[in-house]
């Protein structure tokens, strides 16, 4: 007779039973498994090397680890950096040491989102990788360049994983429903729309295709369409990593779009950061850095336009707060651009930085006593107002050895070009006193 209390296995999910055994059942990444490829070649060539797999979740990191040990007959040894800690990493080795005096076979030792140990727990893995005891595998979600020590990514090839394509995604509904709902019809749109929020994701595909099984399953519906889907799924989030990399690629799309303008793109990456989850405010201050940096004096008024957004999103909320900033994001796209301002504030800053320094020369000196006053602090000065046009040409404003340095150079857009054409006036008056004096 079954003891009640036994304790009872749950049914391993979808995304589990559809876990592939060999490498041609893996969907996705033909620039790493197709022929001559370098992930097939390291499987075909009977070597085992370190390596960091490197993608999005749910591309297949994990599962490429365990076929690679699959291949090799090799013990497969699992750590999660979330979870795990240096004790961990030093039992792991010491199975690896049993395992290869008992059998001699090689382990493979799986970090899942390795990019979460800090410098000493990744150091700690070196002396056994170097010493040949274990194989490491890193799977990171998070550029390795600066999340992994680089004495250890030395020692392992890092291989990029993409997000799995339309027709990939595709694929992959058509084997989980054949599998576990072979009955239910799905139409074209409904496929579409799962596969749309899947974003990439075969592990996010595979659970909405089971929890939408099952809940046609419960309905007993034998055709599901688009209104069910929309239903039957909770919002779902586009894939928008706050502090990782798909945070900064969509922010730099944003801006490079902004400085190219094309008003569309702006548009469509900055909903997208916010669909995603993006800090509005945050967004906004990206704008504000792209109006001073990118439009700047071609037209003052975006950088006004932009302070205005952020203000009208932090009285108002949404969604009127995020028209302002959707507003403001067009108007940036299709200003004048300059960076003229941004160049010469970098350049002042570098030469300060670099120069020595030097005294302010006496006549743009204050002089609020009688002592200044006699140590000639202020004399000569020229009041600008009392000059003709409130210009004195000629005058001098750079400590001694400066006087020539040229750091701001407008463009002629926008703006700018009234402003080029000021300053070449007034450098032609500076031009005439010179020769005059």
């Amino acid at each position: 007779m079954t003891d009640l209390f036994e304790a009872r296995q749950p049914a391993a999910p979808l995304a589990e039973l559809m876990r592939p055994q060999n490498l041609d059942d893996v969907v996705g990444q033909r620039h790493l498994l197709g022929p001559d490829k370098p992930l097939r070649v390291a499987y075909e060539s009977g070597k085992l090397h370190s390596m960091i797999l490197w993608g999005p979740p749910g591309v297949g990191k994990t599962t490429l680890a365990r076929l690679m040990a699959k291949a090799f007959d090799a013990e497969f040894i699992a750590l999660s950096a979330v979870l795990s800690g240096v004790k961990d990493i030093r039992d792991a080795v010491a199975h690896a040491e049993n395992v290869l005096q008992q059998s001699g076979r090689a382990t493979i030792l799986f970090v899942d989102e390795v990019h979460r140990f800090n410098k000493a727990q990744q150091d700690a893995f070196l002396p056994y990788v170097e010493r040949g005891l274990v194989t490491f595998i890193g799977a990171t979600t998070e550029n390795p360049s600066f999340e992994v020590n680089g004495a250890l990514l030395s020692r392992a090839a890092v291989y990029v994983l993409k997000p799995l394509a339309e027709e990939d995604l595709a694929e992959l509904f058509s084997r989980a429903f054949a599998k576990a709902f072979p009955a239910l019809a799905f139409s074209e749109k409904a496929r579409e729309l799962v596969g749309g929020a899947a974003d990439g994701d075969a592990r996010r595909l595979l659970n909405m295709v089971e929890a939408i099984g099952n809940a046609a399953a419960t309905r007993g519906i034998a055709e599901v369409d688009e209104p069910f889907i929309q239903t039957t799924l909770a919002q779902n989030l586009r894939r928008f990593d706050k502090g990782g990399d798909a945070f900064y690629d969509q922010i730099s799309a944003l801006h490079k779009s902004v400085r190219g303008s094309s008003p569309d793109a702006a548009l469509y990456w900055m909903v997208r950061m916010l669909d995603g989850g993006a800090e509005p405010l945050y967004v906004g201050r990206r704008l504000v850095r792209m109006a001073i940096e990118d439009i700047g004096l071609a037209d003052p008024r975006a950088l006004r336009l932009c302070l205005d957004a952020c203000e009208t999103y932090e009285r108002l909320g949404s969604p009127e707060g995020e028209l302002a900033l959707a507003q403001a994001t067009i108007y940036l796209a299709c200003a004048a651009k300059s960076n003229a301002a941004y160049v010469a504030y970098n350049e002042a800053r570098s030469l300060v930085q670099s120069d020595k320094s030097r005294p302010v020369p006496e006549h743009l000196r204050n002089a609020p006593t009688k002592l200044m006053k006699e140590l000639g602090y202020g004399r000569s000065y020229r009041y600008a107002h009392d000059e003709t046009d409130a210009y004195a040409a000629g005058e001098n404003y750079f400590p001694e050895g400066l006087e020539d340095t040229e750091l701001y150079r407008p463009t002629p857009r926008g703006l700018e070009g009234k402003i080029t054409e000021k300053l070449a006036q007034l450098r032609e008056l500076d031009l005439k006193a010179k020769k005059k004096d």
